[in-house]
């Protein structure tokens, strides 16, 4: 069924034409926002009607619109077949012009490229044509110089020279003519051999002498008038002429400084740097006045000196090398001698520290001169020096500046020669070695007095004299004198013995007693002046040199510290301990000389590794062969370090041994008085305690780490074997065993403040022993059974336990072993005793249900050697 046409309104068609225009289709195009637009207004209109809705406006419009729509797409497709076929018709016309341009280029390029190659046979042409005509050119300068050193020959061999000098008159370019000339005459003169050839030299030189004698007097005039272009000139024409090595000796020879610098007042003297340079303990000098004075005069004059060779001469290097070579060698090296010799006058180390100044001094100097560095100019002119040369080989000129480093080689060179005289061979290493000898032997000449004067007194008969008048000061308990102690007194009295017989002597000068004291201050003072001379080595030595050098001060060192110091220290304390009394309480002094050397060897250690041996580092041989020297030196003080601490160990157990021998038989079984139970500690007890006290509180201020440990626990366990092999020799009764337990406290609560746990187990083991005596007798076999009595087999304890006072009493009860009477005691109980230390051994590191059982071990009796020795190597 066909839809009828619904005629569209007038108005629809004007508001949907601007929708319908061609240039509302260009670009984004969106239907659905097409369609929205073309029906707003109707839209609008249908909501304004309150009337059903009306689709026929509808209808119309969008048939109206469709209508345009097929209408703008003919005239779209019309307009688009038009354009392609003009399209069409421009790319034909197009490639035609292509093909017509491409054979416009192609002859184009074949025109070049026949024009290239005639321009090529033409420039093949002209310079082979060229090469003749150098060729003809270089032969024609040939044959017109031998022509002219011929004519002017034969002139000279008639004596006229009006040529010469009618060429000299005519002005600059007339002078520089003439010298090439002569030069090249002087030169043919001594090689031809003909008749009058002699008197024809002769007269030549006779001229050459007078030309150079004009130009240097030219050269002269115009240096004080300050005309610096004909100076060039004259530079010029005598470097053609010989070189211009007697032009730049006049320039050289006049200049100002060094006419100005022949003084006759003296240089001005630095009194702060003479007074103090022979000081070791002050600082290097790092300047002298008079040098920075000379320096700076020769920083300003270069500067300037280097703007006028420049513009002198034609060769600025040469002269400023002979210039900056007759400053160092005349200016620089005379102060340098000078402050040499004054050096050398007042002590090694001021001569050593002038050297080290000047050279650093002088090193600064040449860097700041490398900066005045000047090209190498060659001249343009064609009477240069090598034009003859050129003429006749047929070389080309060579012309501009070239860059050059003669000034720097030169300084360095000229630097090297100042100081060659006084570095050179052994020369500076056999200075610096004495110098450090004379300085270390200044600082321990009292120190290396003082243990000479010891040493005397360490003879046999001292060691009597110090026996005797130790004897005069033994004194008993009740205070009365004994035998011996009276005959002493008695010798010193009258004067047989006399032990200030060396105090008649008067010596230059007194020997004090911190003269001798091992210091480590000192050891210091020596590592700084060392660092000093291998900072002053490494700087003044080849470097190649350094290892050697390195390797030989560090066994001055090693000598000055190891055997002048250490080890004169060390010998000195063992020949005290060994001429001292074993009777009198040992000086625990010998423990600071251990502190100290300790601390030497520490610093020793970190000075070598840090300071010394990456020195060696380019040389492994020489470093391998220091590390050994170094540890044999440290070695060799490490282990008198030990062997003294063990004779330190010795002189102690063997006083606490003496004074345990004090122990009265009837301490321990005392009278029933009040004196008697007044008294808090047995005397031996006193003696040891506040002698164990006194080690403890030197061992703690000079030792440290396992160098305390080990010296305390030796010290220990020497005394705990004395105290078991002393309460054997004792009989104890009831109110004896009292003051038996009170003597064996103080020593537990003694050794306790050594703060060594290894200690505590075994005083307590002593102090539960002590007990034995006073407990009951029923209760005694189940007492020792428990705590660590119980850990030993009651056998061992039969020997303690007979010496209760009541032990007779309860002794068939108490076990069902018989005890061995009392004849055959002596042997039995010392077996029984060495069980006991054995047995208390094996139990040592016992360990039941997870409690530590163990104990040091008790040795059997005191011992000689150390188990281990009290090295530094473990201190801390």
């Amino acid at each position: 069924m066909s839809r009828q046409q619904i005629p569209p309104t007038q108005d629809s068609d004007r508001d949907h034409q601007e929708h319908l225009e061609l240039s509302a289709f260009q670009g984004k195009f969106d239907v659905t926002e097409f369609v929205g637009s073309v029906s707003e207004k109707l839209i609008a209109e249908s909501k304004a009607d309150n009337g059903p809705f009306d689709p026929k406006p509808f209808i119309r419009s969008f048939e109206s619109i469709v209508d345009k729509l097929i209408s703008v797409r003919k005239d779209v497709q019309a307009k688009t077949e038009q354009m392609e076929k003009s399209v069409r018709v421009a790319e034909r016309e197009y490639s035609k012009k292509m093909v017509e341009l491409t054979k416009g280029f192609e002859a184009v390029g074949n025109s070049f490229s026949g024009m290239e190659s005639r321009m090529n046979e033409v420039s093949s042409t002209a310079v082979r044509i060229g090469d003749q005509l150098e060729t003809v050119h270089v032969e024609r300068q040939r044959a017109q110089a031998a022509y002219d050193l011929i004519d002017f020959y034969n002139q000279f061999s008639k004596g006229d020279t009006t040529g010469l000098d009618a060429l000299r008159k005519e002005g600059r370019a007339g002078r520089r003519q003439v010298a090439v000339v002569l030069r090249r005459l002087n030169t043919v003169a001594k090689e031809v051999d003909l008749p009058n050839s002699d008197k024809t030299r002769e007269n030549i030189e006779k001229y050459c002498e007078k030309f150079e004698k004009e130009m240097l007097n030219l050269f002269d005039r115009c240096y004080r008038k300050g005309d610096p272009k004909l100076m060039h000139h004259c530079a010029q024409t005598l470097l053609e002429f010989n070189g211009g090595a007697s032009c730049v000796q006049v320039y050289v020879n006049q200049h100002d400084f060094f006419i100005n610098n022949i003084r006759d007042a003296p240089p001005p003297v630095d009194t702060v740097l003479w007074g103090s340079i022979a000081d070791p303990n002050a600082s290097p000098p790092k300047n002298e006045i008079g040098l920075t004075e000379l320096f700076s005069e020769i920083r300003g004059t270069v500067d300037t000196e280097a703007q006028i060779v420049k513009a002198v001469f034609p060769n600025p290097p040469v002269v400023m090398q002979v210039f900056l070579q007759r400053v160092f060698a005349q200016s620089i090296q005379q102060h340098m001698e000078q402050l040499l010799h004054k050096g050398s006058d007042m002590s090694d180390l001021a001569y050593l520290r002038v050297l080290q100044l000047v050279h650093f001094q002088a090193s600064t100097l040449v860097e700041d001169l490398k900066a005045h560095e000047l090209p190498h100019m060659s001249s343009r002119t064609p009477y240069e020096a090598t034009e003859f040369r050129r003429s006749l080989t047929g070389s080309a000129p060579v012309t501009g500046s070239t860059p050059s480093t003669a000034i720097s080689t030169m300084l360095e060179t000229a630097m090297e020669e100042l100081f060659v005289p006084y570095t050179e061979g052994q020369r500076y290493m056999e200075r610096e070695t004495k110098s450090l000898i004379t300085l270390y032997g200044n600082l321990l000449a009292n120190f290396a007095r003082y243990h000479k004067a010891q040493k005397g007194k360490s003879s046999m008969f001292d060691r009597m004299v110090n026996q005797i008048s130790a004897a005069t000061t033994t004194t008993t308990a009740s205070g009365a004198s004994t035998t011996s102690a009276q005959a002493a007194a008695a010798l010193m009295r009258f004067g047989v013995i006399n032990p200030d017989r060396n105090a008649d002597k008067s010596p230059e000068e007194p020997i004090r007693e911190e003269d001798g004291v091992l210091s480590v201050d000192v050891a210091e003072k020596m590592l700084k002046w060392h660092a000093e001379t291998i900072g002053r080595c490494v700087e003044l030595s080849p470097p190649n040199d350094v290892p050697k050098n390195t390797s030989t001060l560090l066994r001055v060192l090693a000598e000055a510290i190891g055997n002048s110091y250490v080890d004169i220290a060390l010998e000195t304390a063992q020949l005290r301990l060994e001429a001292a009394d074993s009777k009198t309480e040992p000086s625990m002094q010998p423990l600071t000389i251990v502190r100290s050397i300790d601390l030497i060897c520490h610093l020793w250690q970190q000075y070598v590794n840090i300071a010394l041996l990456p020195l060696a580092s380019s040389s492994v041989t020489i470093r391998r062969e220091m590390v050994v020297f170094n540890n044999q030196t440290v070695n060799r003080m490490e282990t008198g370090a030990n062997t003294l601490l063990q004779r330190i160990t010795d002189a102690i157990i063997n006083w606490l041994s003496a004074q345990l021998t004090k122990q009265k038989r009837n301490d321990f079984k005392p009278r029933n008085d009040d004196l008697s139970f007044a008294r808090v500690n047995t005397e031996p007890c006193v003696l040891c305690c506040e002698g164990l006290e006194k080690v403890r509180d030197a061992a703690k201020q000079n030792l440290s780490g396992k160098n305390l440990e080990a010296f305390s626990t030796e010290i220990g366990v020497a005394f705990h074997s004395l105290l078991l092999d002393h309460l054997r020799k004792f009989p104890v009764s009831a109110t004896g065993g009292l003051m038996l337990a009170k003597d064996l406290k103080s020593y537990q609560d003694t050794v306790s403040s050594f703060g060594i746990p290894a200690l505590h187990e075994r005083f307590e083991f002593i102090r539960q022993l002590g007990n034995v005596f006073l407990v009951r007798p029923e209760i005694l076999k189940s007492y020792i059974t428990e705590n660590y009595l119980g850990r030993i087999d009651s056998s061992l304890l039969k020997p303690y336990l007979s010496l209760r006072s009541d032990w007779g009493q309860f002794e068939k009860g108490f076990d069902s072993e018989a005890i061995p009477d009392a004849a055959g005691q002596g042997h039995g109980l010392r077996d029984r005793f060495t069980r006991l230390s054995v047995m208390m051994k094996e139990l040592e590191g016992l360990k039941v249900e997870g409690l530590s059982m163990g104990m040091p071990a008790i040795p059997s009796g005191l011992t000689g050697t150390f188990s281990r020795p009290f090295g530094m190597s473990n201190s801390s």
